[in-house]
This record gives C-alpha cells, structure tokens and sequence, in this order.
C-alpha cells in the first residue's frame, strides 16, 4: 500500500462510522494531539477521541484534501462535514493532520491541526 492510498482509506474510515476502523491506522502506542491540547496517547483513548467525535457528528464525513510527505512524515489535509448532534448546525472545517509513520505505515504520532474558532462558530451558527 502507498502513502496516497493508506490516506484515502484513513479518510473512508473516519467517513464509516466505525472507530475501531480509524484507530487501525494506528500503532497500538500511537497517538494524536489535537491543537496543542494533550496528547491522546493509546488504543482505548483513540477509540474514545473517534466514538466522541462520531457522537458530536452522526454521519460524519471525513475527505482527503491534499497530501504532503517526506520520509516517513506526511501531511494529511482533510475536510470535515457533518451536522452537529446538539444544534443541527452543518459543519464544514478544514485541517490536517502531521503523521510519523512506521515502517507499516501505522501513524507513530499525529499532530492535529483545525481552527477552533471557527468550528465553534459553525456549531452554534451552522455554515
């Protein structure tokens, strides 16, 4: 599998509803931060940052924006859509994820990147 297809199938996960199929993309030891936030570290707590997000958004849909890499790291562009659970908003936010990857391709360490501000708003106002 390349880069381009391994990101094309990570976005089809997050779109499928199902956590255990994004968090599969990970090492068992990986882990993402979002914004500068703490790190999510692990497999559980992988599976409870995806199911809290498929919570917030039913039906999500994550898409490949664009694709950036050197080595073993890459930058994955995405675009969340979705409808909030709680306001009905529909939201549309772009962002990106930097990935280490290991030799299988797993991510080792993902730095998550979106504009806060902004996806707060479309929650309350919808886009």
């Amino acid at each position: 599998m390349s880069v381009q297809e391994m990101a094309e199938a990570y976005s089809a996960a997050w779109s499928s509803g199902d956590p255990e199929a994004v968090v599969s993309f990970y090492r068992d030891d990986g882990s993402i931060t979002i914004n500068r936030g703490d790190p999510i570290e692990g497999r559980q707590a992988l599976l409870d940052m995806v199911a809290g997000f498929y919570a917030e958004f039913p039906g999500l849909t994550v898409s490949l924006d664009h694709l950036r890499m050197a080595g073993d790291h890459v930058i994955f562009g995405w675009v969340l859509e979705g409808k909030h659970a709680e306001t009905g908003n529909r939201v549309r936010v772009p962002g990106w994820e930097e990935w280490d990857l290991d030799e299988n391709l797993k991510v080792r360490k993902s730095l998550g990147w979106f504009d806060a501000v902004e996806y707060e708003r479309q929650i309350e106002e919808g886009i």
